[in-house]
């Protein structure tokens, strides 16, 4: 997956360490900045409204999953059931057994 980053919003960890106040500040305003250590992107500071959307889209992810699988499952489904005994049985599965 790519991350678009606009280089106006990175900031390395050193720089973010001295303005970290303002950049709260900016971030409560609905920016989000890329902490920048050794040239490479180790973290964002961004509001907590963003953060709140990206949980939403995780939600939604995992709904969007279980969806798919449901409906996989549904295609799928020959509508044949088992019961624990009978595949016990075919398994060579002793369900008296208590070891």
């Amino acid at each position: 997956m790519a991350v678009h980053i606009n280089v106006d919003d990175m900031i390395s960890v050193t720089d973010a360490g001295k303005s970290f106040s303002g950049l709260v500040a900016e971030a409560m305003d609905g920016r989000t900045y890329v902490v920048v250590k050794h040239n490479k992107p180790a973290a964002v500071i961004t509001g907590m409204d963003q953060l709140d959307r990206l949980n939403r889209i995780e939600d939604i992810e995992q709904d969007l999953r279980l969806w798919a699988l449901a409906i996989v499952r549904a295609a799928t489904d020959s509508g044949e059931r088992y019961s624990l005994d009978d595949v016990a049985r075919e398994l060579g599965v002793d369900l008296e057994d208590e070891d």
